[in-house]
C-alpha cells in the first residue's frame, strides 16, 4: 500500500491556491505530466464535484473522479482508471487552511499498485515515493504561480 502525504505552507492567499489545483487546465505545467483533458464536467462547475479528468504521467494514464469540491478548503478525487499499471486507488484529498495571508496545503493519497506480489513489494515504494516528489513539485510549482 502506498500513503502519501505533503504538506507545505504557501504564500499564497487561499482561494487563488484552490482554483489553480482545480482547474484541469493547469495540471500539464507541472513537471512529469503531459497532459491533462477534461473528460465530463462536473455537475455544478466544469471542474467540479462529478467532474472526469484524464493526466497522463509519461506512459501511464489516470482517468480521475472529482469526489469533494469545497470552495475554497477541501478538493478530494479517486482514480478510476490507470494504464498501463493498475492502480486500487482508496482517496485522494487536497485540504487547503487559511493562516493569515498564506495557505497551508495538505494532500494525501492512499492506493495500492494491483500487480500481485511486486506491488506490494516493490511499486507501492516507488508509487509513494514519486507520489511525493511530483505533489512537492505541483506546490511549488503553484507557489510561483497562482
Amino acid at each position: 500500500m502506498f500513503r502519501i502525504k505533503v504538506e507545505k505552507l504557501l504564500k499564497k492567499e487561499i482561494g487563488a491556491v484552490f482554483d489553480y489545483l482545480a482547474d484541469h487546465e493547469n495540471y500539464d505545467k507541472f513537471s512529469g505530466i503531459k497532459d491533462s483533458v477534461l473528460l465530463e464536467p462536473g455537475l455544478k462547475e466544469k471542474n467540479g464535484q462529478g467532474a472526469l479528468r484524464g493526466l497522463t504521467l509519461g506512459s501511464i494514464k489516470f482517468e480521475e473522479r472529482i469526489t469533494a469540491f469545497e470552495r475554497p478548503t477541501k478538493l478530494s478525487y479517486r482514480i478510476e482508471k490507470s494504464t498501463p499499471i493498475p492502480f486500487d486507488h482508496d482517496f485522494g484529498t487536497i485540504q487547503l487552511i487559511k493562516e493569515g495571508e498564506f495557505t497551508r496545503v495538505v494532500w494525501r493519497s492512499e492506493g495500492r499498485i494491483a500487480v500481485p506480489l511486486i506491488g506490494k513489494l516493490v511499486l507501492d515504494k516507488v508509487a509513494q515515493k514519486q507520489g511525493i516528489a511530483g505533489f512537492t513539485s505541483a506546490l511549488k510549482q503553484i507557489e510561483r504561480e497562482a
